[in-house]
């Protein structure tokens, strides 16, 4: 059953409400068409017809760096060692496996997930356009299609990020398994995604995959097409030194010095990672107002190190979070993850308040995917909610007034008892309304892509 709308009048009433600053009490928030008409303080018990959720609610989370098929991977790339770069080769793996009909089914799975642990907008960061070989499908965008309809009936909101992925480095050719990502040229690239188109559920914005994948002389296309369209455009962005110190080699430059001088930085621009910064770099993105991606729990898990979040922020740059590779997925660790990575580093805690994490994960993510009028419990905004249990042996005991605290530093998916989308109920006391067996499907899609 696809993702509609609330089209009937509906009021929630609202234990505990994070309200953007606070959390406060007894909340109700009324929904039509799909979007929130009022919200009103002061109702001690729930309103005649009302539907209850206890606990806190918050804005839907927002999942800014998502790549489905990479939840194939989980646990089976953690034995023995290595680098992001041998991890790589087990990742081209399964996607030389996938089909469009596979895809679908295992990302339907994989944002039925998502949607268990409260995430109701995904940015699909996706470059796997064609068939092995480089063959064009018979729609040029089935791949990409697949992933859209599978966000509508896992009942969530998708921003498909369609990715220039042209190169294997720095002017190389693709290799064997690239070439299902590469259109060959920006133009061509451009062309394909020209025929994509947005639905209610669905916004498509651009992808430049690296400085690495996309030919200097094309950057400037695919940020163009961007800006034609006011549509968002993401970029990984010196995830690796490798990557930095090739950059330099065939450019004179930073990878962020060369998308600046490229024209592809600005408020329409997400870097993601982000991890090997100069403090050139950080002018460069923090001055532009370029967002930043950070994806705390696939950067340890792949050896990556820890990006310079903090001096970003300080310096103009919004921040987001993301799942990415899906090692885990729970927008909740990722919060809790940037500021504990942070205090490792620095050896000194609190750099954000649980408010600022959560505006990460909500508004600002949202922002990032081009869905500014979601994120917020306001009037106008769109009707989507996530409600985190605070009785569970994880949340149980603090002080209802800290329960954004206990959110962000107590909390995980686990926890996540509602997930509302256009002001449905998409995760009803924990169970997911359209997919009725999530595990069941993560593993039977999964096996399908095994090698």
């Amino acid at each position: 059953m696809p993702l509609t709308t609330q089209a009937t009048p509906t009021t929630y009433w609202l234990e505990h409400a994070w309200l953007g600053t606070h959390v406060e009490p007894g909340v109700t928030v009324d929904v039509a068409d799909g979007r929130i008409t009022a919200v009103r303080t002061g109702a001690d018990t729930p309103p005649p017809g009302a539907t209850a959720l206890r606990g806190l609610t918050l804005p839907g989370l927002a999942n800014a760096h998502s790549h489905a098929f990479h939840r194939a991977l989980r646990a089976a790339v953690q034995v023995g060692t290595g680098t992001f770069w041998t991890w790589r080769e087990i990742m081209y793996g399964v996607a030389d496996r996938l089909t469009p009909e596979t895809y679908y089914a295992l990302a339907r799975a994989v944002y039925a997930e998502m949607a268990l642990a409260g995430i109701t907008c995904v940015g699909e960061f996706h470059y796997l356009h064609h068939a092995p070989g480089g063959t064009r499908y018979d729609d040029p965008n089935a791949m990409g299609e697949a992933l859209v309809s599978a966000a509508e009936d896992a009942g969530i909101r998708i921003t498909l990020l369609d990715t220039a992925y042209l190169s294997a480095g720095f002017g190389a050719a693709p290799n064997a398994h690239q070439l299902r990502f590469s259109d060959g040229t920006a133009e061509r690239w451009a062309e394909r995604a020209d025929a994509l188109k947005e639905r209610a559920h669905a916004r498509i914005g651009a992808a430049i995959h690296s400085v690495r994948a996309v030919p200097a002389g094309q950057l400037g296309t695919v940020a163009d097409w961007a800006r034609e369209r006011q549509a968002p455009l993401h970029v990984h962005l010196s995830e690796q030194t490798a990557e930095n110190d090739a950059c330099r080699d065939a450019h004179g430059c930073t990878p962020t010095r060369l998308l600046a001088d490229h024209g592809a930085l600005g408020r329409r621009t997400t870097a993601v990672h982000a991890t090997h910064l100069t403090t050139e770099d950080i002018e460069l993105l923090g001055d532009s107002r370029t967002g930043v991606c950070m994806c705390p729990t696939t950067e340890r898990d792949l050896a990556d190190g820890i990006g310079p979040a903090a001096g970003l922020q300080g310096r103009g740059s919004p921040l987001s979070l993301g799942s990415d590779s899906h090692a885990v997925i729970d927008l909740l660790e990722e919060a809790r993850a940037m500021e504990l990575d942070e205090r490792l580093r620095t050896r000194t805690r609190g750099h954000w308040t649980a408010a600022a994490l959560l505006r990460a994960a909500t508004a600002d993510g949202h922002a990032a995917l081009g869905w500014d009028d979601a994120g917020t419990l306001e009037t106008g905004a769109l009707a989507d909610l996530t409600t985190i249990a605070l009785d569970s042996v994880r949340t149980a005991g603090p002080l209802p007034r800290l329960a954004a605290e206990t959110a962000v530093f107590a909390a995980s998916a686990a926890d996540v008892r509602h997930t509302i989308v256009g002001g449905r109920q998409i995760v009803r006391d924990g169970v997911h309304t359209l997919v009725p067996d999530v595990p069941t499907a993560l593993a039977e899609s999964i096996a399908a892509v095994r090698g």
